[in-house]
């Protein structure tokens, strides 16, 4: 690694904020403040209204090579297996009728490198554990608490997507996510999401089925997305991808992945595709969803 990758950040969280966060605009230290009160305020109105709202430059400019550069530090540790899925990540069902939208396969390129390849030093690694960022987060998507998940593989990870791949449509298993995106591709990658296109209820299958055969236009958001932006991003709920990446630089992400449940773990089908394998945590643990969609 370079000294730029291990450039010190000072060891206290209320430091770690200062020297890392814009706390001008996202002021996580003084929740009793008007700036935390009106960036708490306009965040839950955006996820109330799109479900989805992004902090820009959440991270310093100034930090934002650092960023980068760590995460591409640990890039070859990423799991890369590009596969045929369908949107739900489900096994193949012939017994599904012709039209259902799990029959439609895509192949899925990303890779992802598992929270113990992250060292603990890292910034995306030392936001992922800061109280005051959980705190500041619980606050946002208007919830008591949150915890990180006790998933060693999946509670922090960095998805990856090279030149000429893509990470296709889904849908989240919990029911938020937050992610920071440390590079940027030269061109393509372009965060696309349909917000709320099924609920808890119903799964909307028509509506699914017409963005995944190009006939969903009108349900497409699209964003591009900044090194050192912040998203809170309501997932379960909203079926999203990121588009072919082009040019020669990969897209990178940081997702860090709380649950307002303590002890959550991964299920193992679901993390050994994303990673390739298993600990002992995953074996002991079958997580259950809040809901009965299909994934």
């Amino acid at each position: 690694m370079s000294s730029t990758t291990t450039d010190t950040i000072a060891s206290t969280d209320a430091d770690l904020i200062e020297q890392v966060v814009d706390t001008r605009r996202y002021p996580l230290a003084d929740p009793d403040g008007a700036a935390w009160q009106r960036a708490v305020a306009a965040i839950r109105a955006e996820l109330g209204m799109a479900g989805c709202s992004v902090l820009r430059d959440f991270v310093r400019p100034e930090r934002q090579p650092l960023l980068r550069e760590q995460g591409a530090s640990v890039a070859d540790a990423a799991y890369y297996d590009e596969v045929t899925v369908n949107v739900y990540n489900t096994a193949p069902d012939a017994a599904l009728p012709a039209g259902h939208p799990a029959r439609l396969s895509m192949r899925r390129g990303n890779a992802f490198v598992a929270r113990d390849c992250i060292p603990d030093p890292f910034i995306i690694h030392r936001l992922y554990t800061s109280g005051l960022f959980q705190r500041f987060l619980a606050a946002c998507l208007d919830v008591p608490r949150i915890h990180p998940l006790a998933d060693p593989l999946a509670g922090l990870c960095l998805n990856i997507v090279q030149p000429g791949k893509e990470h296709p449509w889904h849908f989240d298993t919990n029911e938020f996510s937050v992610s920071l995106l440390t590079q940027q591709a030269e061109a393509g990658g372009v965060f696309e999401y349909c917000p709320g296109i099924r609920s808890a209820r119903a799964e909307n299958l028509d509506d699914v089925k017409a963005v995944l055969t190009g006939e969903g236009e009108g349900f497409i958001r699209r964003l591009t997305l900044r090194p050192g932006d912040l998203q809170l991003f309501r997932g379960r709920f909203s079926l999203h991808r990121v588009s072919p990446v082009l040019g020669n630089r990969s897209r990178h992400t940081a997702i860090l992945s709380y649950s307002e449940r303590s002890d959550v773990v991964g299920r193992a089908e679901r993390t050994r595709q994303l990673f390739g394998r298993l600990t002992a945590a995953h074996r002991a643990t079958d997580t259950a969803r809040g809901d009965a969609l299909l994934d």
